[in-house]
């Protein structure tokens, strides 16, 4: 079964027509009340008669993060075969469902996401500051989640199977506008298989409660962290590779260059000499040894993307 979990908040706008549009493969749709202030859940019993909706309410906001997490434990105890998270502000079609589930149905991917800039017509109506901003946060995910060729990491867009979604540890998701990579690290984690699935998105008078600079911070945190988490889980406890040494010995190399070089650069300085040719080449063969190293892991970590799926079992049913 295709179960669809819909975070609602300031949503009302837009949320009973996105409903409407959902199509026949969904079995169950579930809207999350994330304590609304313009009271979507009650607007969606009201104005909704699909037998397929169930709407959940959230005595306190918990973000958008926070808010899919119940429904994915809500669509998980409904005996969901597949779990696809759509906003209800419009920005995504809903009949791109089958499309993006399609990779999961066929067994070739764990999950899938939208990526709204696979061709130049999907951007188009795009937010100047929106592209940039996406672009600058695709290269900092795909460092600390290894999911090198994805992109378009803060679509909310996405399908897991329910086989790799009981594997995700959803206590331990970032509750806000951190989820959708904290996610793709998780997934990461247990090794799924995550493939792009080209979309178009429509941006028209909704409400996005995003704003750069308050989310900067916690972003560049929150991507350090897990890079250092996923650096030391799979180079270094699951697993050891010549790229685990290639990582150590570049980084050592590295740091020992540059020191060098600021040390000595600092006392002839002083001394008023010039730094000689050997203090120089001791500060930069390390360097240029330690780039070298650093550029064998990255090849290496790229390389390294999970390629096979990790769910088992018969296909979901539709």
């Amino acid at each position: 079964m295709i179960v669809v979990v819909i975070p609602c908040f300031r949503v009302a706008a837009h949320v009973l027509d996105v409903l409407g549009r959902v199509g026949p493969e969904v079995g169950q749709i579930i809207c999350v009340d994330d304590a609304c202030p313009e009271g979507s859940g009650r607007l969606i019993e009201s104005g909704c008669t699909d037998a397929r909706v169930r709407v959940v309410f959230h005595a306190g906001n918990l973000g958008v993060g926070g808010a899919t997490v119940t429904g994915f434990r809500a669509a998980l105890q409904a005996g969901a075969g597949v779990v696809v998270k759509l906003d209800g502000d419009g920005q995504m079609d809903p009949a791109l469902i089958p499309g993006l589930i399609a990779p999961i149905l066929a067994g070739v991917a764990d999950a899938s996401k939208g990526n709204r800039f696979f061709s130049p017509e999907s951007v188009r109506g795009m937010p100047a500051a929106r592209l940039l901003g996406n672009a600058v946060l695709s290269f900092m995910t795909k460092f600390s989640t290894g999911y090198w060729s994805v992109f378009d990491p803060t679509n909310g867009f996405v399908a897991v199977h329910s086989d790799v979604l009981r594997q995700v540890p959803l206590e331990k998701l970032a509750q806000r506008y951190f989820f959708e990579s904290d996610l793709l690290f998780r997934l990461s984690i247990v090794r799924a298989v995550v493939t792009d699935v080209p979309m178009r998105a429509h941006y028209g008078d909704e409400t996005s409660g995003l704003r750069i600079r308050r989310v900067v911070g916690p972003f560049l945190a929150g991507h350090a962290r897990n890079f250092c988490k996923r650096i030391v889980y799979g180079y270094f406890l699951r697993d050891f590779h010549v790229a685990s040494l290639e990582l150590v010995l570049g980084m050592c190399a590295v740091v020992f260059g540059m020191i060098s070089g600021v040390t000595s650069w600092h006392h002839f300085a002083r001394l008023g000499r010039e730094t000689p040719a050997g203090s120089v080449m001791l500060a930069a063969l390390p360097l240029f040894v330690g780039v070298q190293l650093l550029l064998a892991f990255l090849n290496f970590d790229i390389t390294a993307e999970p390629r096979r799926p990790v769910h088992v079992g018969p296909r979901p049913r539709l």
